[in-house]
Parts: C-alpha cells; sequence; structure tokens
C-alpha cells in the first residue's frame, strides 16, 4: 500500500550473510522464510523492500551500537527495530501492507510440518534407523498431507506463510542430508517432489535461497568441523533439480499468490553489506 504520497512502505531486512564469503546471503532458515513472504509483497507492489546481509562473524563497526546485542533476521519498518522472530512474524501480518494475506489459520497443516526440522536435527545429530525413520515418517505426512488437499501448495493454490516455512526447510534436508549422510527425499513421494518443483521456479524461494555450499558449512561449524580452502574457492550452486516426472511448468494454474503476477516487481533491492 502506497503511503499518501504514493510513495510505498519502505521495509528493510537484515539477515545473516554467508560464513563462507562473508557478503552473499547466508544459511539461516528464519532470515530466508521472512525473505520470502517480503519478497511475495514486494512483487505485489504493496512495499519497497531493502534486503542486506550481515556478517555477523566480523560486525561492521556501528551494528553493535545500532542494534545492541542483537543478531539477523532484524526487521526495520516505520522506524521501528524488530529482532525476536515471533515479533518480527507478528509484525508482517498485522502492521506489513498486504501482509495479513499471507497468514493462514490451519492448525492441520502446522500440525504436519512443526516437527520436521526438529526430527532432521536428530537425524544429523546421530544417524540410526530411528532417526532416519522419524524424518521419513515427517516426509510421508506431508506428502499424504499434499496429496489430500490435491492443491499446489499446502493449504491451496495461493502460496502462504507456512510454504515459506517448509520449502527452506526441505532445501536444508536436501542439501545438508545428501552431503552428510547421503539422505534423499524417496522419489515415491510424489505429492512432495511436484510440490518442491513448483517452489523451485518462484523467484520468491530462489532469490532468498542460500548456496548449497552455505548450507553445508552452516551445519559443519554447529558440529565443529572446520571449512577447508576448497571451500572457500568453490563457486557457489543452488540444487533444485527434480525427477523428470515431476516438472512443472512455470507458474501453471493461475497466480502463485493472491493478484500476484509472478514477475518480479522491481522493488526489491539487491542484496547488499551491511556497512
Amino acid at each position: 500500500m502506497a503511503d499518501t504520497d504514493g510513495t510505498l512502505a519502505e521495509v528493510e531486512l537484515l539477515i545473516r550473510a554467508s560464513t563462507i564469503d562473508g557478503r552473499r546471503k547466508g544459511a539461516c532458515l528464519f532470515c530466508q522464510e521472512y525473505f520470502m513472504e517480503l519478497y511475495l509483497l514486494a512483487e505485489l507492489k504493496t512495499i519497497a523492500l531493502k534486503v542486506t546481509t550481515v556478517d555477523m562473524q566480523k560486525p561492521p563497526p556501528d551494528f553493535r551500537s545500532n542494534f545492541e546485542a542483537a543478531h539477523p533476521p532484524i526487521l526495520i519498518h516505520d522506524g521501528i527495530i524488530i529482532s525476536e522472530n515471533d515479533r518480527i512474524e507478528r509484525h508482517i501480518m498485522k502492521e506489513i501492507p498486504g501482509g495479513h494475506n499471507l497468514f493462514i489459520q490451519d492448525r492441520e497443516t502446522e500440525a504436519k510440518i512443526e516437527n520436521l526440522y526438529k526430527k532432521f536435527k536428530m537425524f544429523l545429530l546421530q544417524n540410526t534407523d530411528q532417526t532416519r525413520n522419524g524424518l521419513l515418517n515427517c516426509l510421508k505426512n506431508i506428502d499424504a498431507h499434499l496429496a489430500q488437499k490435491g492443491s499446489r501448495y499446502l493449504t491451496g493454490d495461493s502460496i502462504c506463510c507456512f510454504d515459506c516455512e517448509l520449502m527452506p526447510r526441505l532445501q536444508n534436508i536436501r542439501v545438508a542430508g545428501k552431503h552428510f549422510y547421503n539422505f534423499e527425499i524417496p522419489v515415491e513421494m510424489h505429492h512432495l517432489w511436484k510440490y518442491m518443483s513448483t517452489m523451485y521456479q518462484l523467484a520468491a524461494f530462489l532469490e532468498s535461497c542460500p548456496a548449497d555450499q552455505d548450507i553445508i558449512h552452516h551445519y559443519k561449524l554447529q558440529s565443529g568441523m572446520k571449512m577447508t580452502k576448497h571451500e572457500e574457492l568453490e563457486e557457489p550452486t543452488i540444487t533444485k533439480t527434480v525427477p523428470a516426472e515431476f516438472k512443472t511448468s512455470s507458474y501453471e494454474n493461475g497466480d502463485h499468490y493472491r493478484n500476484g503476477n509472478g514477475h518480479h516487481s522491481g522493488r526489491v533491492s539487491a542484496s547488499s553489506q551491511y556497512e
């Protein structure tokens, strides 16, 4: 929604920078989730979005003076600085123009996805039949949920907050699960693969997605592993391949978001390092 003078509301999101080069997008699930939500709103031209990366290994001198002990994601809107995740989500829903359209009350969908990341972390911590099956069961439940819905997204044919929460977690599972334990989402989960195929064509996901190398390095840091020189020099890539039978045409069956046209609006500024 534009202000009275016709200008769009300006929103800035500070996200974690790569722990490899300190400049590009880093691996942070909440950063990507909010980036996706705000990007969708910028596509609708309800806001002008600026996304800024912050190298938390070497934060700029004035970062602490401006934000004290806060860590990204940090939302800045209308002179207000918000750093707690639950408050950021609430602010997007209640205060950002158009944000309420993204948030749907659907306890069934929420229950299907809420334990997925916990199961994945347990699997990464200890690769056993029990933890692997726990992760697979969560994925199966989501696949069955999508089959029951018969829609492109978790709650229907319009993307919502649950999709912005789920897809970054699925990407982490694909990339880190494959790297550390050769884990792959079973091809038999047809509806889940078709869902991911649709999400891989969504600009909001692709623009917000960290490189595979950053996702892997994020979990290496958590486990105390060191980065090799090869990783520093490696060209960043994003895994987005799907089996051929699950490929979908771009934005088939209509708009991906209420009143959205699926094209870049030009209202999202390129990510830049906080200085």
